[in-house]
Parts: C-alpha cells; sequence; structure tokens
C-alpha cells in the first residue's frame, strides 16, 4: 500500500471538512410571525388615503413657497435689516489695509435717528 505525504492528508482533510460545511442545510421554522403596530384595517384606511390625495405625484418645492414658523416680529426683523444696511463700517475688516485695525468710531444712522426721535429702540 501506497502512503500518503502530509500536504496530500491536509488536502484531503480540507475537502472533507468543506463538504461537511456544505451538507449542512438551513432548517425551515415557517413563516414569520407579523409584527405589526397597525391593524389590517388602519393600513387599507391609510392607503386610501394616500392613494386619493391631491398633487401626491408633485415633487416638494414646485406648489410655490412652503409656510414657515414664525420665530420673531416682522417689526424687529426690519429694524435689525435696516441697521445692519446703514453701518458705516459694514464692508471694512481687518484685513482690507496693512497693518489695519477696524474699531468703528461711527454711530450708526439709524441710532441717531432714534436717538433724536426719541425713540430708545436698539437692538
Amino acid at each position: 500500500m501506497k502512503s500518503l505525504s502530509l500536504t496530500q492528508v491536509v488536502a484531503i482533510g480540507s475537502f472533507a471538512l468543506l463538504a461537511a460545511a456544505g451538507a449542512k442545510a438551513e432548517s425551515y421554522e415557517g413563516v414569520q410571525p407579523l409584527a405589526s403596530a397597525k391593524s389590517r384595517a388602519e393600513v387599507n384606511a391609510e392607503a386610501v388615503r394616500a392613494a386619493s390625495a391631491p398633487d401626491q405625484n408633485v415633487v416638494r418645492g414646485s406648489r410655490g413657497a412652503e409656510t414657515m414658523a414664525v420665530s420673531r416680529d416682522r417689526a424687529g426683523v426690519v429694524f435689525e435689516a435696516m441697521r445692519t444696511a446703514a453701518a458705516p463700517d459694514q464692508n471694512v475688516t481687518s484685513g482690507s489695509r496693512v497693518n489695519s485695525k477696524v474699531v468703528s468710531t461711527m454711530q450708526n444712522p439709524v441710532d441717531a435717528r432714534a436717538a433724536a426721535a426719541g425713540n430708545s429702540n436698539r437692538l
């Protein structure tokens, strides 16, 4: 009888392991139980509402501007915009000139008008 070399024994062993691993079948557990938070009637009613909704195939934003929640009053926003637009040094940065620093020494015209009118509505 012919003896097998070590590499042949290792090869036969590895093929045996592959065959054993391939022969293992997954057991059938049947249909998995349904895990739903809604009843069949609720899902059906939701589907009917969604199917009959107007403009359901229109992409968002194509129906015009969307409404948004207002977090500030209009007068305050307008005042802040006017004050920012009238700022004397709004377009000047510390890098505008070599070795310069921006120090706002000019009074904002909106604040000057408000002080002259006796209205102290400052930010």
